[in-house]
């Protein structure tokens, strides 16, 4: 009987789910949240967590995303960055990008990406802004759970 379910290894057949017994409308199935989305969504939160400890991190700073850097860093060839900070100047913003692929590939769990993400973002705006790590993470997320990430 297992053979008829998973024929030729090519996963369930037949339905998921049966329809609404009171409507007959076929239940909708929630769609699994992709790897971006996610990582959207710590990008989201760190930024969120960040604005209501120290706002003024974020003044003037644009935050943005990219899969995976451009080019390497001509101060370490042989290194992917897992993000990048530009100082603001009197014309524009200043800009922190952080990158997908490479924090995604040093996070073990779905939990250590959020913390890693968050820490990054955290080290990128001290870099840009002059503003010290403890005053933009003042509950001092960098130093729980190391044993999430590599």
């Amino acid at each position: 009987m297992g053979g008829r379910r998973d024929r030729h290894n090519r996963g369930i057949r037949g339905r998921l789910a049966f329809p609404n017994p009171y409507t007959g409308a076929p239940v909708p199935l929630r769609a699994r949240q992709t790897k971006a989305e996610f990582f959207m969504l710590c990008v989201h939160d760190a930024l969120a967590q960040i604005n209501d400890h120290c706002p003024r991190a974020l003044r003037g700073i644009d935050v943005g995303i990219e899969d995976v850097p451009a080019a390497p860093p001509p101060w370490a060839p042989n290194r992917v960055a897992l993000a990048t900070a530009v100082s603001a100047t009197p014309t524009t913003n200043g800009q922190v990008v952080v990158y997908r692929r490479p924090l995604e590939r040093r996070a073990r769990t779905r939990a250590g990406l959020r913390i890693l993400v968050f820490r990054t973002i955290v080290e990128q705006l001290a870099e840009a802004t002059g503003i010290a790590v403890d005053e933009i993470d003042p509950l001092g997320h960098r130093g729980s759970e190391d044993d999430d990430w590599d």
